[in-house]
């Protein structure tokens, strides 16, 4: 009943991976994980972007009127 020789681990959980904390292919899935998060944050981004509203002119300047679709609509003053 083997599967090999046994060796002691110690139960310790850490983020980064505890004892083997650099698998074979930890730069493939660096990049998988970045490239998902950044598409996942371009389509909040979009969505957010088109769906943007403001009943009423703001004071001042905000930033996001720069890419906002409805910007020039909802407030004249924007050059």
């Amino acid at each position: 009943m083997g599967g090999g020789g046994w060796y002691y681990v110690p139960k310790v959980w850490t983020p980064s991976g505890g004892w083997w904390g650099a698998p074979k292919a930890w730069k493939a899935n660096t990049a998988v994980a970045a490239a998902g998060i950044f598409l996942t944050c371009f389509g909040i981004f979009t969505v957010s972007a088109s769906k943007e509203r403001r009943p009423i002119p703001p004071a001042w300047h905000i930033p996001s009127q720069r890419w906002c679709k409805f910007a020039k609509v909802d407030d004249p003053s924007l050059p």
